[in-house]
């Protein structure tokens, strides 16, 4: 199995959701980068278990213990090393699951691609728990990326059949301060109490739902990336696709452009009164030919409903060989797609930063 991703920012995530710890090494942060500390914290209390609403009731403090690469809070420009203790682990609850699998989860395909030997409990090494060190990675490369003025930001694009309008052609600074103190990031507020009802809804019958996230990132120059196997739209979705429960990820208008004519699917040119360059339109979400326009590069990710429910399933014993019915036990997520912001945001500045790096 590799753990490995990235060229000019290179990570290396290990461990599993019921190790001793879970981490990340960092490779390539330059030397002298005041590291805020802080704002790490924000990332990663976006995205820990809390036990709320919307969460699990495993609680996790992912609390981040750097074992080398920082001194004095500043990045020495050596590999960084960080590791998140598990705290809360209950390994009796998946004690039924070495044989039994779990329906839409990895369990069948891991069994088999490793002899039996994976560490089935939590998912093991293909748990949502390994997004964690992801998402202390991405907020070092956010670090970076803002000295260079360049932002992430993303909202809840929708959760089951409740929809939150797109991002338009300009994002404002108002829109990403607004989004990133949001408990749930929506462009359109009057859609949070539709979206509580139906998490509480899913979560009280025993089920799960899953959404949308529309990410952004602003400040990035015409220009970057290249045409066929290094494309923004490639080195993003490689990423992106890393993330458990990610489904689908789409451009701009993605699929729906489809049922557009040209007329109507092209980004007309125009200069603003600024003199600036821009699109009149960003239908193609800020990627042309595999390389930006200058206009904000524009995804949507697609989340699964979380495979793991209460509701009784059919599935197989692989040691008996027989068919049987799993209710499962444990602590799970209604829906998995508000956690899922940050850990969509650290992919996105990963990526972008291997553009735009030194």
């Amino acid at each position: 199995m590799s753990g490995v991703w990235g060229n000019k920012l290179k990570i290396s995530v290990f461990g599993e959701s019921h190790s001793a710890a879970i981490g990340v090494v960092v490779d390539g942060v330059p030397a002298g980068l005041k590291i805020n500390f802080d704002e790490i914290k924000v990332q990663m209390a976006r995205r820990a278990p809390n036990g709320g609403e919307f969460s699990t009731p495993r609680t996790e403090a992912d609390d981040v213990e750097i074992l080398c690469g920082v001194m004095d809070g500043v990045a020495e420009g050596t590999p960084i090393c960080a590791v998140i203790r598990n705290t809360n682990v209950k390994s009796k609850d998946y004690s039924q699951l070495r044989d039994v699998m779990r329906p839409s989860h990895s369990d069948y395909g891991y069994k088999v691609k490793y002899d039996g030997f994976n560490d089935y409990r939590g998912g093991g090494a293909s748990s949502g728990r390994l997004t964690a060190p992801l998402v202390f990675a991405g907020a070092i490369a956010r670090q970076l990326l803002k000295n260079k003025g360049i932002q992430v930001v993303s909202h809840i694009l929708s959760v089951a059949d409740v929809k939150d309008r797109r991002f338009g052609t300009e994002i404002t600074a108002e829109e990403i301060s607004s989004l990133k103190s949001a408990v749930l990031p929506l462009l359109d507020k009057s859609k949070e109490d539709d979206i509580r009802k139906v998490i509480a809804s899913a979560r009280a019958d025993g089920d799960s739902v899953g959404g949308r996230i529309e990410c952004a990132v602003t400040g990035l120059k015409a220009g970057l990336g290249d045409p066929l196997f290094d494309s923004i739209e490639s080195v993003l979705s490689s990423l992106l696709f890393s993330v458990p429960a990610v489904k689908g990820v789409e451009f701009g208008n993605g699929f729906g452009i489809t049922e557009m004519r040209g007329s109507e699917a092209n980004d007309s040119w125009h200069y603003g009164e600024d003199g600036v360059l821009r699109t009149l339109t960003n239908n193609n979400g800020g990627v042309l030919g595999g390389i930006t326009t200058g206009m904000p590069v524009v995804f949507n990710v697609a989340i699964k409903p979380t495979a793991s429910i209460f509701k009784e399933q059919d599935t197989v014993n692989v040691a008996t060989g027989e068919n049987v019915k799993l209710s499962l036990k444990g602590r799970h997520d209604p829906c998995i797609v508000v956690r899922a912001l940050p850990v969509i945001e650290a992919a996105a500045a990963l990526a972008v930063y291997q553009f735009v790096g030194e």
